[in-house]
Parts: structure tokens; C-alpha cells; sequence
């Protein structure tokens, strides 16, 4: 994949990610004033939608183009209790900065298209219809496009067609944004792609949005990579794959070796959230393994040997299953079936039960522990590996691989529970993360922790392998451009 381009509006830099050199643009509220230049023949902007990320765009993308002649309107269907919410954060009928859905299509020049995506699968060609001509369509995930290779459609010809992804949820984007009025460069990094560009300005339109809505870092992908990586990382380390293995090894714990409930608790979840992302955040994977003493460190190199092969195996089914449209297909279906029986939540069970009261008491972050660290590592280092097979960009491996996970999950996990956000995170996350959750539970369980407990010797190669990895230097550029403040969560 090429990910080298210029732009006529803002500074561009090339950077070397292990072999490779991509090109990247540095976001901060000092790039503000280009915006109007970014948007050149741009008077509205239409944000669609009011989920997970619409709130948060909408909100930034207003607060940045302040000042300008360029609008930032929401869009919602009428009657719903999002048109409340709206009002709430300030978009209102009376200062035609909100409408109804179809109607702000229609007068947008830029139509940032962020409603869920069975919602996008259900109405495109009414969307693709009521588009103005010679408009722009926006989206901040490739799920769409994906639909559309799956049914032999493509999008209209004669617009211009763009995608910002931001790697991170919607209230990360939005709270690091506000963080940032005080520290310019706090917010989310985003991918950025052109899949249609008719008039020549489609790069600078979305690095303009990606500027707009806060990102301090912003690379190049295509939405086929995008909507690859990221419905497979969801389901893998960012979501799936955790609540999988914090189940496995909770059990373990409290099963096989005796350990208490709250202990247990604090050994798995506790210490993914806490202490395992914030040394990942900010030192790299490497450092979980070398901050261990010499007896952690060799049960770090037994369990992680034991686990990356069965945490690969899953991984490559997901790849599998997303790459070919299966997994679009399966949410598609699925969200046919809500009209019959809706999503359920699973913070009811007494795992999830016991974490609420260990928030609620915590007294410092856990001790780390070597078995959740190298479980945890093996499982976020098989899916680097697996990306990078596959061809992604290694901007986009590390994103969707560990700064995602680390700097905007993990966090939200540890302050609600990772329960909460498979309850609460987009419809698509959460049906993900309860078909491959068990998937990664039962693999772990029934290989790699019995390897583990039968004293299985660690493999020296894949050790070997895990020390020397290219992703550790990768990491240490690329933490140059994170955030400059860890996200602040609070009540």
C-alpha cells in the first residue's frame, strides 16, 4: 500500500516505520487556521448521526471552524430522543445548526455520514440520492464500502469520497479534544483515505476533518484496509480478545490456583487496564517483559509462548471472516434480529460483579503480574504480526494494535469495567466482542493455559522473536506523536 502523498494546504513529513516510509501530517489547534483553506468551496458541513462518534465530531469540528463562514450542522431523523441531546450540546433549529437527516444531505457541501452501520447498510441508496451534486461523502469507517464490494455496488460516481477514522471511541475523541484547549496536540490520531477524488481536493478535505476534530497524528490508508483492521481489531485486542482472555485467566485463578475473587480480579482485569497499558502507553510492549524480576520473567516467556499460537489461530479466522464480507453480512443480519430480541448485557455475572467492587475500592494501581502480562502481550503481539502479514501499514498496525487499546479502551475499561464497554460501545464492537470473546476464552483455555499449568517450556525462537521484533523501535517513533496528555476520566 502507498502511504505517501502531499497537500497543498498543510505540512507534510516522512517518517521510517521499520522498512517502510509513510507520510504523515501533525495535527494541533496551531494547524486551526488552514481549516478554511482545507475546506476551499465548503459553506456546510453535515454531520449525520448522533452515536458514538457523532456527538464528539460534530462538537469538535464546530469548536474548531469557529470564527469561519463554514457551518457545522447536525442531522437526525426527526422525532428522535438524539434531536434532545443535540440541543443539548448546543445545535438547534433556531440557529440552523440542526435538521432533519435527509434534508441536511441535501444542502451539505461535506456529508459526514456517522450514523451505526446497519443503519448506513439500510439507507445508502437514499443517502447516495439525496447527496448534492458535486458534494462530498464522509466516513470515519470503512463498514460501508465493505457492504458494498460484498453486493457488487459502488458509490456514486462525480463526488468525492473520504474517510477519517479516528482510533478511538467517540468520548475520547471529544475529551482529549477539551483537554487540548489547554495543551495543543491532545486528541486522537485518525487514518485518513481517499477513495474517490473527482476535483483534486479530496486529500486536503480529509486532512482538514482529521485537523478539525483534534487528531495529533494523522496517516494514510485505504477504507479496504481500514474496515479490515478495524472490525478485526474490535474483535481481537481492542474489545473481543480481552474480555476473552480477563474470562480464561480469571477463572484459572480463582479455579486452579485458589486465589480470592477481588485477587483474581486485580491479577486480570486490574492489571490490563491499569498498569500493563499505562507501561504499553508509554514505554512500549518491551518494557512490560523487561520491568519484571528474572523469576516473572520466565513465567512471562512460558505463558506468552503458550498463548500466541492459539491467540493467532482465532485471529486469522476473524481476518478471514471480515476480509470476505462474512462478519459485515453477520451484523447485518443480526441487527434484522433486533426487532425481536435486542442485545443483551453480560456485567450481570458474578465476575463482572466482583470488578464493580474492586473500582470501588481500589487503593493504587495492582502489582503486575507476569502471567496476565505475557498472556496479554502474546495475544496484542500475534495480532501485530498478523496485520503486518496482511499487508497494513505499520501506522495503521500500531494504532489499531496498541495505541487504540491503551490510550483509549483500556482506560474507559478501567474507570467503568470491561463489561461496560461490551455493553456500551458501538452495535457493531459489541456483537463482535460477544461472538469471538468466548472463541478466545475457550482457545486459551483449553491450550494455552493448559500448556501453561503442565509446565511447558518456554520457545526459545518465539522469545527470540518477541525481543528483537521491529514493532519496538516502530512504537518508540511513533510514541513521539501520542497525545501530549493521558485522557482524563471522571465522573
Amino acid at each position: 500500500m502507498d502511504t505517501l502523498f502531499t497537500s497543498n494546504v498543510f505540512a507534510t513529513e516522512t517518517i521510517q516505520l521499520g522498512q517502510t516510509r509513510e507520510t504523515i501530517v501533525r495535527g494541533g489547534r496551531d494547524k486551526f487556521a488552514l481549516l478554511p483553506r482545507a475546506f476551499d468551496g465548503i459553506r456546510q458541513i453535515g454531520v449525520i448521526g448522533w452515536g458514538s462518534q457523532g456527538p464528539a465530531q460534530a462538537q469538535n469540528l464546530r469548536d474548531s471552524l469557529a470564527g469561519t463562514d463554514i457551518r457545522v450542522k447536525v442531522g437526525l431523523r426527526a422525532g428522535r430522543s438524539s434531536m434532545l441531546a443535540a440541543r443539548q450540546s448546543g445545535f438547534t433549529e433556531e440557529n440552523n445548526t440542526l435538521g432533519e437527516m435527509y434534508t441536511v444531505i441535501a444542502e451539505s457541501d461535506l456529508v459526514l455520514l456517522l450514523i451505526s452501520d446497519a443503519a448506513q447498510v439500510e439507507n445508502y441508496k437514499q443517502v447516495f440520492a439525496s447527496l448534492k451534486k458535486g458534494a462530498t461523502l464522509g466516513l470515519s469507517h470503512g463498514f460501508l464500502l465493505g457492504h458494498l464490494e460484498s453486493v457488487g455496488e459502488q458509490f456514486p460516481a462525480g463526488i468525492n469520497v473520504i474517510g477519517v477514522c479516528p482510533k478511538g471511541m467517540g468520548p475520547s475523541v471529544r475529551r482529549l479534544y477539551v483537554q487540548g484547549k489547554e495543551v495543543n496536540g491532545a486528541g486522537i490520531n485518525c487514518s485518513f483515505a481517499v477513495e474517490q477524488d473527482v476535483d483534486g481536493r479530496a486529500t486536503d478535505q480529509a486532512l482538514g476533518w482529521a485537523v478539525a476534530v483534534g487528531a495529533p497524528y494523522v496517516f494514510k490508508t485505504t477504507l479496504g484496509y481500514e474496515f479490515r483492521s478495524d472490525i478485526f481489531g474490535e474483535r481481537g485486542i481492542l474489545l473481543g480478545a480481552v474480555h476473552g482472555l480477563a474470562e480464561a485467566l480469571y477463572r484459572n485463578f480463582v479455579i486452579e490456583k485458589g486465589m480470592a475473587e477481588t485477587e483474581a480480579f486485580s491479577a486480570t482485569v486490574e492489571n490490563i487496564t491499569g498498569p500493563l497499558s499505562k507501561t504499553i502507553s508509554h514505554h512500549g510492549i518491551l518494557a512490560v517483559y523487561n520491568n519484571l524480576e528474572t523469576e516473572g520473567k520466565a513465567t512471562f516467556e512460558r505463558i506468552y509462548s503458550a498463548a500466541y499460537h492459539p491467540a493467532f489461530e482465532i485471529l486469522m479466522e476473524i481476518y478471514d471472516e471480515v476480509s470476505s464480507g462474512n462478519e459485515i453480512s453477520s451484523v447485518v443480519m443480526a441487527g434484522k434480529r433486533f426487532e425481536r430480541y435486542r442485545m443483551g448485557k453480560i456485567d450481570g455475572t458474578r465476575m463482572w460483579q466482583v470488578g464493580a467492587k474492586v473500582r470501588a475500592s481500589r487503593s493504587g494501581a495492582p502489582k503486575v503480574n507476569p502471567v496476565t502480562a505475557g498472556l496479554y502481550c502474546a495475544v496484542m503481539m500475534a495480532q501485530i504480526d498478523l496485520l503486518i502479514e496482511k499487508g497494513h501499514c505499520l501506522s495503521e498496525v500500531c494504532n489499531e494494535s496498541v495505541i487504540e487499546a491503551v490510550d483509549s479502551l483500556n482506560p474507559y475499561m478501567h474507570f467503568k469495567g470491561v463489561a461496560f464497554m461490551v455493553d456500551n460501545c458501538s452495535t457493531t464492537a459489541r456483537l463482535g466482542s460477544r461472538k469471538w470473546a468466548p472463541r478466545f476464552d475457550y482457545n486459551i483455555m483449553q491450550q494455552a493455559l493448559v500448556d501453561f499449568d503442565g509446565g511447558k517450556a518456554a520457545d526459545r525462537k518465539l522469545i527470540d522473536a518477541f525481543k528483537s521484533h521491529m514493532i519496538h523501535e516502530v512504537l518508540a517513533t511513533v510514541a513521539t506523536m501520542r497525545p501530549s496528555v493521558d485522557i482524563s476520566l471522571s465522573e
